[in-house]
């Protein structure tokens, strides 16, 4: 039979609440008693029940994050900004990536993993607007992204369409008529490079500057090589432009490298804009202005809301959809010397 937590008290000589203290690291623990009842855990080849400790405390302290590739950097700088607001909360965060693949973002979802979290924040990218039924699971879900919207979950994002449009207005303002983009996916509504799209069409249509599809840097994957392959392919076409709003700041570095390398000087005759103020982009050359879309307030807002839910007494309460604000941060990449 299996061992028990009062087989493991009684043999380390303290009460059944001080193994369940060390179980639960929780700190003020003589380190001698800790040694014994660790001692005996490992004699007894004790493993505690989490399903069950999860039903008589109704929580595991512990919180997923599904996240598409954590190589991009704005989901490293997203997964470490959920986890600085979840130790603020006393919480756990585990964290796994699905690569953006369909199959992959269901098994997160169904998966008995799940029996060790309380809940699970998801940032979904296979999973697309048909999909939002599979979102209704027996467990707190905060959706992130930009995939599916009016689901049954929280959801909390960024403003994607006015953001784009402020970075286009922003170049605007400062005389670019002819502003390429970086980034688009063919065909794409719904999703960030959809909605980012749409609010660079409004800024020109407004501004009342003619849409030129030959200024529609399309790629795949949001890469700096991406970025790279895209911009070689704007300047290969001929197409005249004089100003760039890349999708992404990492599409805007790869960006900026190959005007470099052409002998195109940012922001003297190309200026460029990013999106997502990424920490490196401080530190490039020229330094990239970018759109700050309030990723801090992101991750803050939803490990807020999802533990909201896992104390709430009142399942019935309608979903939300939350917006964090966002700001256009000014650096190099178009900042002309007078």
């Amino acid at each position: 039979m299996a061992a028990t937590l009062h087989d493991v008290a009684h043999l380390a000589g303290v009460s059944i609440k001080t193994v369940s203290n060390v179980i639960n690291d929780y700190p003020h623990i003589r380190p001698s008693t800790r040694e014994k009842v660790e001692a005996a855990i490992a004699q007894l080849g004790y493993q505690p029940n989490l399903t069950a400790r999860s039903l008589r405390s109704g929580r595991t302290g512990v919180i997923g994050l599904a996240l598409p590739e954590l190589s991009l950097s704005y989901f490293a700088e997203l997964a470490d900004s959920v986890m600085v607001a979840a130790e603020r909360r006393g919480v756990t965060v585990l964290i796994e990536q699905t690569g953006g693949d369909r199959a992959r973002e269901l098994e997160v979802l169904t998966s008995s993993r799940r029996q060790l979290t309380d809940g699970l924040l998801f940032s979904a990218l296979g999973l697309g607007q048909d999909d939002a039924r599979l979102l209704e699971v027996p467990y707190p879900v905060v959706l992130l992204g930009e995939r599916i919207f009016d689901g049954p979950t929280d959801h909390v994002t960024m403003r994607n369409i006015e953001a784009a449009r402020a970075a286009t207005e922003f170049l605007l303002e400062r005389g670019h008529r002819r502003i390429a983009i970086v980034g688009a996916h063919e065909g794409e509504v719904i999703g960030s490079a959809g909605l980012r799209l749409t609010g660079y069409r409004q800024a020109l249509e407004a501004a009342g500057v003619g849409f030129d599809p030959e200024l529609i840097g399309y790629t795949d994957l949001w890469h700096r090589a991406n970025g790279a392959t895209s911009m070689r392919a704007l300047l290969a076409s001929g197409v005249r432009f004089d100003a760039v709003f890349a999708f992404n700041d990492t599409l805007a570095l790869g960006a900026m490298r190959v005007l470099q390398e052409a002998g195109i000087r940012v922001p003297d005759d190309v200026a460029v804009v990013g999106f997502d103020n990424l920490d490196e982009a401080q530190y490039s050359l020229p330094s990239l202005t970018t759109v700050d879309p309030g990723r801090e307030e992101i991750a803050e807002t939803a490990v807020r809301v999802l533990l909201e839910r896992i104390d709430e007494r009142d399942p019935a309460q309608p979903p939300r959809e939350l917006f964090a604000e966002f700001s256009i941060v000014e650096r190099e990449s178009t900042r002309v010397a007078d």
